[in-house]
């Protein structure tokens, strides 16, 4: 009998940012059930989830209500500017590469 696939290893990270806040903030991470759970809940509010391996090994390293740290600016910048062109109607703008990680 074929095995299912193995989402234990499953990882991920949840972003604030706010006005107020001197950077982006990490809000909830998990793995396993509960990244299915983040992701999940995520979907279900409309929030958009975007797949890469390489920033959440690096988010991983980010305390739960900590900023991330300045080494990561350029990245998640970049992918703010990637979901604020695809929110304003701009559906052939190419992801963030993960090329541009520290």
């Amino acid at each position: 009998m074929p095995s299912l696939p193995n989402n234990s290893a499953r990882e991920a990270i949840a972003l604030a940012y706010s006005q107020t806040d001197a950077a982006p903030r990490v809000v909830a991470r998990g793995k396993g059930l509960i990244a299915e759970q983040i992701i999940s809940k995520a979907k279900e509010h409309g929030v958009y989830v975007h797949e890469s391996p390489e920033l959440v090994a690096l988010l991983t390293q980010v305390n739960i209500d900590e900023h991330i740290p300045p080494q990561l600016y350029m990245a998640i910048a970049e992918l703010l500017a990637w979901l604020y062109r695809i929110e304003h109607g701009d559906t052939s703008a190419p992801p963030p590469s993960p090329d541009n990680l520290p």
